[in-house]
């Protein structure tokens, strides 16, 4: 009976409706996955339908991002979702949604009105998702805001820089400066030591809570080890003699999809309705976020840039409202909130703003402890983020899916404000180019690694920089653009924007293949999205080969490993390399044998490529300190670490999978499943089973590995984040374009489109990116006809 309830529910995706609002008919044809393409004769209906068509399959994930965004979780799913609510009411997301609002261009503002309509003209239809009947609620109308909020929260978990601030002030003052050094690279060498910091125990509480909000918080991308990869190829190194433009986006694996593909086309064309567009939206905002139009594409990564900065606020002693600027005492501005709660009582508490921005200190208990290091007087910390001004995102995406040329494409992206990112770009013309967005501040007296003084006015920003000093790129010579969340300028170099990304690893083994590979096609597109290199390894599989052990379990390893290294494997992560499960348990232990005794246990390695860079380094000196274990009476040297790793590792997998060492898969341990957001993890049984997709998929990759399937060393080996989607346009024949994301178009659970993706994706194939009407029409699964109730 249930079952038969849900599938009542599903969408009308056939024959035809008549609502409201239209000026005019719109034909909504979806293929075989659940991929709609609209097709409308003015701007307002091609909006509606959007809107209508997201709400269509994702109503409750509007529902839920909207309420993350404004802080509102504890409305829908009770006590469990305070803490998050909390975190977005501190750090101000529901004001900076508002801001966003404010600052959009009519135009922008009357396409969002159109999307806002068609959400809630499906939600006037009543035909509600079966999510609303298990918690008896009723999602409420649409509004422009919750557009907005959902933007904020991805801005949020892609910018959220500070988490290293706190990261290094806690380091330092528990290990000192000098081995904080050898645990973030690439920072630079000297960090002025009369720069006032955190003691480790405040900043330690500060991380800790944080982490605790966002593992009880769905949806929230955001992790040093998340990042994206994309690259765009010239003419000149492709089969074709056209660009092709390849992305996958890398984020938290989650159910139903972050993303949304649709097609949204005028019909015809022209000066009224110019919109022909495809490719990937977020559920709640209009416009295609990463796609092509008719003559140009484009691909998005994060951008190592810091958008954040936080301020420690010297508190008036006798007034606890005020704090300093330049020795004066400055009102703070409070704000009272009021988090409802389903099931309990409301919680109230105020929120504290000074000229930097919200005080977060005290943000999930009382902010004590944060004495700074030679002063008496009390202090906060303050969070600065220039997200909570005006925006204009959603006018940029609408701007970006109308640029036809590279001068356009920039025009479009200098209003791109939340996030900064790299976007790659082609034409039908063969050009190919980059562009670096985003607003970054300026910081006169500071380079934005640790909390500064906020009394003191120096160290202020001092504006942002301007779009046009930010980096770019157009047609270099060597034929090809690649970005994998890299810092695109050296180490010192100006404008300062940031130093905080990955390592390179992911973005050398990139370029070496758009290099080697060459012609390139549609297919070796994909085959590069799909390489599994663990450059971590190439460094650390040669030192494990020279320990000379007499342990039969070390040396059994080693021959795995000598084969996964030196034979036709070459350290690729496959699914059913033995070699490479050798190495990942390896890996894991190494890990925690080096540094578990000297962090603490929510900061212990999560793997990504700054750990790829720090072995590396110490292995250099085999007398390092780190490698003594501080566990043991001994003073263990790199060898015995290596030894003990291997042996370590022989044993887990030994327990894991078997004593017969060639019936090792690194498939069997890197498992993905795909929990829903909410229901998914209701915890009663019966729920669970409805809305989670939980049968073991076997996939390859790993952290900074192009193919970046991401697990984490100290929780195991399962699959905790991945590339949310894949994308190969062929700016040669756009119809020949091919794109999947990780489980389906559909929000249903009974919905044939829910989880269709998922081997798919699994096997690292895509689906055809429909882009002409006859493609549209030949692929055609079900036509839907909205008809305005005056015809």
């Amino acid at each position: 009976p249930f079952r038969q309830k849900a599938k009542r529910r599903l969408p009308q995706t056939n024959g035809r409706l008549f609502l409201s609002a239209l000026q005019k008919p719109v034909e909504i044809i979806r293929d075989r996955w659940g991929v709609p393409h609209v097709y409308a004769q003015t701007e307002p209906d091609l909006f509606f339908a959007q809107g209508f068509v997201h709400a269509q399959d994702r109503l409750f994930q509007l529902d839920l991002n909207r309420r993350v965004g404004l802080g509102r979780l504890s409305e829908l799913v009770g006590s469990s979702a305070i803490a998050s609510d909390r975190l977005a009411r501190f750090a101000g997301w529901p004001r900076a949604a508002q801001a966003q609002v404010a600052g959009a261009s009519d135009e922008a503002v009357a396409m969002a009105e159109a999307y806002r309509s068609g959400i809630n003209h499906f939600i006037g239809l009543g035909k509600l998702p079966i999510e609303y009947s298990l918690l008896l609620v009723q999602p409420e109308p649409w509004e422009l805001v919750h557009s907005a909020a959902w933007a904020i929260v991805m801005g949020w978990g892609l910018s959220a820089n500070w988490e290293m601030e706190l990261l290094r002030a806690m380091l330092i003052d528990k290990i000192g400066a000098e081995k904080t050094a050898a645990l973030l690279p690439t920072d630079p060498a000297a960090i002025p030591a009369e720069l006032v910091t955190l003691n480790g125990k405040a900043a330690a509480a500060m991380l800790n809570s944080y982490q605790q909000v966002l593992h009880s918080t769905p949806a929230i991308p955001t992790g040093h080890t998340l990042g994206s990869n994309n690259w765009v190829v010239a003419g000149e190194r492709t089969a074709s003699g056209r660009p092709i433009l390849a992305n996958d986006p890398h984020l938290a694996n989650q159910m139903p999809s972050i993303w949304y593909e649709v097609g949204l086309h005028c019909l015809p064309a022209g000066e009224q309705c110019p919109y022909e567009v495809t490719g990937f939206s977020f559920p709640g905002t209009p416009g295609v976020v990463i796609g092509h139009n008719a003559t140009i594409a484009w691909g998005v990564t994060t951008q190592a840039t810091d958008t954040q900065d936080l301020f420690i606020e010297k508190i008036n002693p006798e007034d606890p409202l005020q704090y300093e600027v330049d020795g004066e005492w400055v009102d703070m501005e409070v704000r009272t909130e009021t988090i409802d709660v389903a099931g309990g009582d409301p919680v109230t508490y105020d929120v504290k703003l000074t000229h930097h921005g919200p005080i977060i200190s005290g943000l999930f208990g009382p902010a004590d402890d944060l004495s700074t290091a030679g002063y008496a007087e009390p202090f906060a910390v303050s969070l600065a983020w220039q997200t909570l001004e005006p925006a204009t995102l959603v006018e940029a995406i609408l701007e970006l899916n109308l640029a036809s040329n590279w001068e356009e494409f920039r025009s479009a992206l200098s209003k791109w404000d939340i996030a900064a990112q790299n976007i790659v770009y082609a034409d039908v013309e063969g050009n190919i180019g980059y562009q670096a967005t985003g607003e970054i501040p300026i910081r006169p007296d500071s380079n934005g690694l640790r909390p500064v003084p906020g009394w003191v006015s120096a160290n202020d920003w001092d504006g942002l920089i301007p779009f046009e000093d930010l980096p770019s790129i157009f047609n270099p010579e060597r034929g090809f653009i690649a970005t994998a969340n890299q810092p695109v300028l050296e180490v010192g170099a100006l404008p300062l924007i940031g130093i905080d990304g990955a390592y390179g690893y992911r973005a050398a083994r990139i370029e070496r293949l758009l290099t080697e590979r060459a012609p390139h096609s549609v297919a070796t597109m994909q085959q590069i999205q799909m390489d599994a290199e663990d450059g971590g390894a190439i460094s650390v599989v040669p030192e494990l080969l020279e320990v000379d052990s007499r342990l039969p379990e070390v040396v059994e390893m080693q021959n795995l490993l000598r084969t996964w290294s030196l034979g036709n494997e070459g350290h690729q992560a496959d699914p059913d390399s033995a070699g490479a499960a050798a190495y990942a348990a390896t890996w894991r232990h190494l890990l925690e044998l080096t540094f578990h005794d000297e962090l603490p246990e929510d900061y212990w390695p999560e793997g990504g490529s700054r750990w790829f860079e720090v072995v590396r380094l110490l292995l250099q000196d085999y007398g390092d300190l780190y490698w003594d274990d501080a566990t043991t009476a001994a003073t263990e040297t790199a060898t015995p670490i290596l030894e003990r790793a291997m042996a370590h590792a022989h044993a887990e997998l030994t327990e894991l999978l078997g004593d017969d060492t060639s019936d090792w898969r690194w498939g069997d341990l890197h498992v993905a499943s795909f929990e829903n957001q909410t229901l998914g993890q209701s915890g009663i049984g019966p729920i669970e089973w409805i809305f989670n997709r939980n049968a073991p998929r076997r996939v390859g990759g790993g952290p900074s590995i192009v193919n970046a399937v991401g697990w984490t060393p100290y929780n195991g080996y399962q699959v905790d984040w991945v590339p949310s989607m894949r994308m190969v346009i062929d700016l040669a024949d756009l119809a020949s374009s091919t794109a999947v994301h990780t489980t389906g178009q559909s929000g249903h659970a009974f919905h044939g489109n829910y989880a269709d993706m998922i081997p798919l994706w699994t096997d690292g194939d895509q689906h055809p990116m429909l882009w002409t009407m006859d493609q549209v029409e030949e692929a055609a699964a079900n036509t839907l006809l909205l008809v305005p109730i005056s015809d």
